[in-house]
């Protein structure tokens, strides 16, 4: 029978592998997307988005209906649902006000607010060293992206809030580990599509019949993405997961090469291999640091 401390290993490295295939996932479907985004509306393709992916867990919805009507945690649901509605809001609003490898490099500090407040809200324990590593992990962030200096304005603002409300929702993740997919994904998928429904209406422009295959596309990524995000949660703590995000940067840089033409600098490969390294002593001290926590984990 294996012992704890190995049932958390396994949980950790389930977890690790969960959020890769997400960012895999999600890499595809933003490649889509820029794409598709130079002729629709980023609020109508969001909202696209979300309506292809109710109808891709329609039948999941109808089995599970009965845990979906008699969750508990509504309450937590909508609050998980809106921060992530704030966060992409704000993205979209620094990405109209503001440089993108600026929006980009604000965006990378999400995972050290996540870590920060899943200390703070989730009562997570997280090892010096590894505070350590995502501080490195950053600077390395910052170096590949390499902003200019930007005057304090709305966008400023748009993308801080982003990266609050976009945190607070990993978190909020995290605290409804017990629930199942299936209801986590109703909850923000409808939520994701009643709340751009207005908003897309407004600037709506007729899809095109040659479109309709990459959009679908685009949200059925979208939402086999959102499946194994969650998976990831439930699997290992939002502490362990956070660092792991860095390398989302790896995967839109590759995504940019393969199908863009965009070749990385020196600065970002640099930076890439100096991630990968931190991200694999950052590994080390979380297998030596591992303990059993009561309350701290779910078990599937």
């Amino acid at each position: 029978m294996p012992s704890v401390a190995q049932e958390e290993a396994d949980d950790t490295r389930a977890g690790i592998a969960w959020l890769l295939a997400d960012m895999t996932l999600v890499s595809v479907m933003a490649a889509i997307i820029k794409v598709q985004g130079a002729s629709y509306p980023a609020v109508q393709l969001v909202f696209l988005r979300a309506v292809v992916g109710l109808v891709a867990i329609a039948p999941l919805v109808w089995r599970h209906r009965a845990e979906v009507i008699g969750t508990r945690r509504a309450g937590r649901h909508v609050l998980r649902v809106a921060c992530n509605a704030l966060a992409l809001t704000g993205n979209f609003a620094a990405l109209a006000a503001l440089p993108l490898a600026l929006v980009t490099a604000i965006g990378f500090t999400r995972p050290l607010v996540a870590m920060a407040l899943s200390v703070l809200l989730l009562g997570e324990r997280v090892a010096r060293a590894r505070w350590l590593h995502a501080a490195a992990a950053l600077a390395a962030v910052l170096v590949m992206v390499a902003p200019s200096g930007a005057v304090w304005n709305v966008g400023l603002i748009a993308a801080a809030g982003s990266v609050l409300f976009g945190s607070l929702a990993a978190v909020q993740t995290r605290a409804l580990r017990a629930e199942s997919p299936t209801v986590m994904m109703v909850f923000y998928t409808l939520g994701l599509a009643v709340l751009t429904a207005p908003f897309a209406a407004l600037s709506w422009v007729p899809v095109a019949g040659d479109d309709v295959p990459a959009i679908l596309a685009a949200g059925l990524l979208a939402q086999a993405g959102q499946y194994c995000f969650l998976r990831a949660y439930r699997a290992a703590p939002a502490s362990v997961l956070a660092p792991v995000g860095y390398l989302s940067i790896v995967f839109a840089a590759a995504t940019g090469w393969l199908v863009f033409g965009e070749r990385p600098t020196w600065t970002m490969a640099a930076g890439a291999a100096f991630i990968v390294l931190i991200l694999h002593r950052d590994a080390r001290t979380a297998r030596r640091a591992a303990r059993p926590e009561e309350g701290t984990r779910w078990k599937a």
